[in-house]
């Protein structure tokens, strides 16, 4: 053997010695059994809410595991909030955090909306352990997403219950059946495709539902005596409101009394 290849394999032990060494203190003593290891490998820094454990990985990290919902609920099992509203019950029977949920991102909440997780959720078989099913899904997800390759949100618009989360916020009324995903994808809720009909069209009423001020007294005092149109019912919506928004009245422009 040269005595560069000497070299060379020596300081090759050393640098594995080293670091077996630096794995197995943190192992059995904690991040902070090797002063400034963790600016050599943290990813980026925690949300604003997080910034306190910057420096106890082992509060969210689990040796080999990595992070786990049991680490996440540890700390916020008192977030009776989140329980009691409907659009976010489903956390009291979630078995998985971090899918939705990413840190080191430096962002001000460590909140990212992943419906694919959600529907993963939502399928977890109940009283069985699906943690490694959950992590491996989850690293998929990751690694597509980091090497921006493209994907399809087709199994999630046909497994997810779009009108059981969002029906709190529904502006529809109902309208429009509880098929969302017939019209919206998920990333976002505007309709790039969408047109509006006609502003001479007179079937206002089969998408839009008038406030409950137009089926009171205030209808017929107020509303129809500033519009000018005295003899006008609650379905001829064209005869005062143009199509850009409901508060800009024919021959008056924007008003907004209510």
């Amino acid at each position: 053997m040269s005595l560069r290849s000497f070299v060379y394999t020596v300081l090759v032990t050393f640098a594995i010695a080293g670091v077996a060494a630096i794995s197995i203190g943190l192992y059995r003593d904690g991040s902070g059994a090797v002063s400034g290891w963790t600016d050599a490998v943290v990813p980026g820094p925690l949300s604003q809410k997080h910034a306190f454990l910057s420096n106890k990985c082992e509060t969210c990290h689990t040796p080999t595991k990595g992070v786990q919902a049991s680490a996440c609920i540890a700390c916020h099992t008192t977030s009776a909030a989140d329980l009691s509203m409907q659009s976010t019950a489903f956390h009291a029977t979630s078995k998985e955090c971090r899918g939705c949920h990413i840190e080191h991102t430096g962002a001000v909440r460590a909140t990212k909306m992943d419906h694919a997780t959600l529907l993963r959720i939502g399928s977890f078989p109940q009283g069985q352990n699906t943690s490694a099913r959950a992590i491996s899904e989850q690293m998929v997800t990751d690694l597509k997403g980091f090497l921006r390759l493209p994907t399809s949100n087709q199994p999630e618009k046909a497994g997810l219950d779009c009108a059981n989360c969002h029906s709190n916020r529904e502006p529809h009324r109902g309208l429009f059946g509880r098929d969302c995903a017939s019209c919206h994808t998920l990333d976002s809720w505007r309709i790039a495709q969408f047109l509006h009909p006609s502003p001479t069209s007179k079937e206002c009423a089969q998408c839009h539902q008038a406030p409950p001020s137009h089926y009171m007294m205030h209808f017929i005092m107020m509303d129809r005596m500033i519009t000018g149109q005295e003899h006008a019912t609650v379905s001829q919506c064209f005869l005062c409101h143009r199509t850009d928004s409901f508060n800009d009245i024919k021959d008056i422009g924007w008003f907004k009394h209510h």
